[in-house]
């Protein structure tokens, strides 16, 4: 999905000027074809792909941190040393360059192989991951970069190997991206890893005392190490007609397949729900040339999320490309040819889609006893009450090293995050989860990215003005600020981040 940045600026293989680079500075080149970026940091100069393994974002324009950058786009983190993946989304390490000095000059060399994984010693036997979503499948990938060579069994309830789920509200659904793009990886990638992929494989009972995960068919995993990735699911209407077949949920590749091959013959949506879900797919619906009407009871779009201001620009930003929304309004049900609201509003309807939010899938975890709180309750090192079990991604509820509160975060990166520092942790690690959640959401041309976490839109200040499309808006709690959203401002959104990442380490 990565694609790569247009060659620019001088030719490194001539080198430049050593004083041309400056302390916690890039100088964006290129050298054998390839754009590279140049960095001077803590004394010593990098030589690094220039693009993010994720979607190619610039990282000439991100955020230089002691031997790290940043991605501006999606806020992936990378060593510079190494060029492998510090924090998520991406998936792979880029490339590092050698450094040669002569005279007064820094010249970039040839490419540099990659590190392999050192060997682990005293790691357990075998691993177990249930669920293969983005915690579960970053879970996996992380204990195999680490060097873990014991078994490794993943798990998943959906049919299809891991994909990247953002895309199912975005790009795939909108038709201007191809499947290709879903899938993570091959699927010669799991044997390749030795990394036993198990779809379409619900498991039915988790046994704590033998330490086996029993699947529905009753086959059983021995594991030493168990980590819980469950995610969660959608909350069903329960109002007449909502099992219709005309009418959908958005929470997997399959539903999406679905919902897309419904378009086809149908013409008017509503779309149940105005959250992040909801507002994304009527975007990409609308891209697709469909008749587009929301239905929430809410008073503004996003608004108990992201505040008053921002959903009243969403909705503005909605209705300027055509949607209309029905607002303060209930569903009561749901008919062949239209959805009816509490007010008798029937509202146009050959195609639904319910998206009013999710549940934390914790029956597994309540069943065999483990501490269950509106999520699976974790630790700051991701274990649950029985040692040696983990939890992370939309199902676990972990303490905030920000608020002290303990909060669940159903955001795709937080999720991958939390399963890296989960495969560190089952490894023998004692590594805390302190990263700052961080999430994207795409509306046609306008991206909004939030950093942090606050509960409530109460205390809300705007740098900008939104409707120019370039904005800061600051959530405060306690004195504190807690989240950050911008739109067009890339660059304070990881300055940002980097704040609440002090935040937490005082």
């Amino acid at each position: 999905m990565s694609e790569p940045t247009p060659l620019a600026g001088p030719d490194l293989e001539q080198g430049v000027a050593e004083a041309d680079l400056k302390e916690g500075a890039s100088l964006l080149g290129h050298a054998r074809g390839e754009s590279v970026l140049l960095v001077r940091t803590e004394g010593e100069v990098f030589a690094v792909g220039a693009s993010c393994s994720h979607y190619g974002g610039p990282l000439g324009e991100g955020a230089i941190v002691g031997k790290t950058v940043t991605c501006p786009w999606h806020h992936a983190c990378f060593d510079l040393q190494s060029g492998a993946v510090q924090r998520a989304p991406a998936l792979n390490a880029i490339a590092c360059y050698q450094i040669e000095r002569s005279g007064a000059r820094i010249r970039v060399g040839p490419k540099l192989p990659a590190e392999m994984p050192p060997r682990i010693s005293g790691a357990p036997g075998r691993i177990v991951i249930v669920g293969a979503g983005a915690a579960g499948h970053h879970a996996a990938e992380t204990l195999r970069r680490r060097g873990y060579d014991g078994a490794l069994d993943l798990i998943g309830r959906d049919l299809d190997a891991p994909y990247d789920r953002p895309n199912l509200s975005k790009d795939f659904l909108a038709g201007t991206a191809s499947e290709d793009w879903i899938p993570l990886r091959p699927d010669s990638f799991y044997a390749e890893n030795s990394i036993n992929l198990i779809t379409g494989a619900p498991v039915d009972r988790l046994d704590l005392g033998s330490r086996q995960v029993v699947l529905g068919n009753g086959k059983q995993f021995a594991f030493d190490r168990l980590l819980l990735a469950t995610g969660a699911d959608p909350v069903p209407l329960p109002v007449p007609g909502a099992t219709a077949p005309h009418v959908h949920l958005l929470r997997t590749l399959a539903d999406c397949r679905r919902l897309i091959a419904a378009c086809a013959t149908a013409r008017n949506v509503v779309l149940i729900g105005s959250g992040f879900i909801g507002l994304e797919a009527a975007a990409a619906l609308r891209t697709r040339g469909m008749n587009v009407a929301v239905v929430s009871p809410d008073a503004a779009p996003l608004g108990k999320v992201l505040g008053d201001e921002v959903g009243a620009f969403l909705r503005h930003l909605h209705e300027e490309h055509g949607v209309v929304f029905h607002l303060g309004e209930s569903v009561t049900a749901i008919e062949a040819d239209a959805v009816v609201t509490a007010s008798g509003r029937r509202v146009p309807a050959d195609l639904v889609l319910v998206a009013i939010g999710v549940r934390p899938a914790v029956g597994l975890a309540s069943a065999a006893g483990l501490a269950v709180d509106r999520g699976i309750s974790v630790d700051a090192y991701l274990e649950t009450s029985a040692p040696g079990v983990f939890a992370a991604g939309d199902v676990a509820r972990f303490p905030d090293p920000r608020s002290g509160r303990s909060i669940r975060v159903e955001h795709w990166t937080v999720a991958q995050n939390m399963g890296a520092t989960a495969a560190d942790n089952m490894l023998g690690g004692r590594r805390k989860f302190t990263t700052v959640p961080f999430f994207w959401s795409v509306h046609y041309d306008v991206t909004l990215s939030y950093v942090g976490h606050a509960e409530t839109p109460a205390n809300v200040s705007i740098d900008g003005r939104l409707e120019d499309r370039d904005c800061r808006i600051r959530y405060n709690e306690d004195g504190a600020m807690r989240a950050v959203l911008t739109i067009g401002r890339d660059r304070e959104n990881l300055n940002a981040e980097r704040q609440l990442e002090l935040a937490a380490a005082t």
